[in-house]
């Protein structure tokens, strides 16, 4: 029996030279020298193709365990490696390993170190002090304890000493961001938002890098702004415990007040970034003064959307995605004529795209020989009506997880 590594047939006996690099990679924030050997303070990426292959596999180690550990402040870095065998060319058919230093080398910076004393030195440096770079632009207490606050700051590219630093944070959307890329820190137009978790230990404030987000300033005819949320990431260990939703508020707070901004718009979110997107939002809507949200019935969309976008800076489809949300929200599904009416008028505009497709399709036909019109097979009648029935079905439950959050919520 033979498996594949790396596009190339090996002996089966080789396979325990064969480990999955999500297992063997180790992340972990060291704010005290005894986490450093605590595997409770290990958390994982979700992917690593970008770095060790579409497959995700490395070669050549039995038992492979890499440590990519972070100073919880500045995010210096140590890097290493352990394994208990490495495979010898020498003896197994002149396969040579995987050189995992170098994989690493291509997103983690230079400035790394690879010596044990000299990090744990660094660590437990009694001098030493971290302030977080850029502007405190918010803040937020953890409840029930006083000693500990949540503190949001904007930096750019020109903020002394920022950029050593995010070349350290940008390393981790590579874990957990996926078709995550750099970006290019040489444009002014970038705007970076940081959250770090501030504690006072024996009178002195101590901080905890737990995400950030960058943001993208690009013109808007005639006369205005546009703000594009590219990157948003809460590292593993601060995760769902609301503190995305508590960044992007603080990125809308810095942003909607200014009267040069149209609109702020989020580049191919996830759908854990689009369900938070939806609910700040929702919740926004429902607390602006002055804007009227959707009845179960009788509601004007298009003054309502209008509305949204210039006091909330939404964009039009996010816009719309709310009104659909909130009006969900007051429709009695009880009510068979309400629930349905609401039900077709969503599924009208799931059904723009392919009405439009219809409309340049006929005026195609006029163009093509009758050979090429019968090697077209567009959707008939009952399988649009099929995918229209799928498509509102999952999006309704997505709304619904809205709402039942908005319900504890306010």
């Amino acid at each position: 029996r033979e498996i594949k590594i790396n596009n190339m047939f090996t002996p089966k006996n080789l396979e325990a030279f064969v480990c999955q690099a999500s297992s063997a990679l180790e992340l972990k924030l060291i704010a005290k020298e005894e986490e450093f050997f605590d595997d409770a303070a290990i958390f994982r990426p979700e992917m690593t193709h970008q770095v060790f292959g579409e497959r995700e596999n490395i070669f050549g180690y039995k038992n492979l365990k890499i440590k990519l550990y972070y100073a919880h402040d500045d995010l210096y870095t140590y890097a290493a490696m352990e394994y208990e065998a490495k495979i010898d060319p020498r003896t197994h058919l002149k396969l040579k390993p995987d050189d995992v230093v170098k994989a690493l080398s291509t997103v983690v910076p230079a400035g790394f170190t690879r010596n044990r004393d000299e990090f744990l030195s660094r660590i437990n440096d009694p001098k030493r002090r971290f302030t977080p770079y850029g502007e405190l632009i918010g803040s937020y207490p953890q409840e029930g304890n006083k000693d500990v606050t949540f503190e949001i700051y904007r930096a750019n590219i020109h903020t002394p000493g920022f950029l050593q630093y995010h070349a350290r944070l940008q390393t981790f959307i590579i874990w957990f961001i996926d078709a995550s890329s750099f970006i290019d820190v040489e444009d002014e137009k970038w705007t970076f938002y940081i959250l770090f978790n501030r504690k006072v230990i024996n009178g002195v404030p101590s901080y905890t890098s737990m995400g950030y987000s960058t943001v993208y300033h690009f013109y808007a005819f005639p006369d205005k702004s546009r703000y594009r949320i590219s990157q948003m990431l809460i590292l593993p260990p601060f995760q769902r415990k609301g503190h995305g939703g508590r960044l992007l508020q603080a990125i809308y707070d810095d942003l909607v007040p200014r009267p040069l901004v149209r609109d702020i718009l989020v580049e191919d979110p996830s759908d854990d970034l689009q369900a938070m997107r939806d609910y700040v939002d929702c919740r926004n809507t429902l607390a602006s003064e002055g804007l009227r949200f959707p009845m179960a019935t009788g509601s004007t969309f298009g003054k309502e959307v209008m509305q949204a976008c210039q006091k909330l800076k939404l964009s039009k489809k996010q816009a719309r995605r709310v009104w659909e949300i909130l009006r969900l929200r007051a429709t009695d599904r009880g009510n068979v004529d309400q629930y349905r009416e609401y039900r077709l008028w969503v599924k009208s505009r799931l059904n723009e795209p392919y009405q439009r497709q219809k409309r340049d399709m006929a005026k195609l036909v006029a163009h093509l020989s009758p050979v090429e019109v019968a090697t077209m097979k567009p959707p008939s009648e009952e399988e649009q009506k099929a995918y229209l029935h799928e498509a509102y079905k999952l999006l309704e439950e997505d709304y619904f997880k809205v709402i039942e959050k908005l319900a504890v919520t306010i």
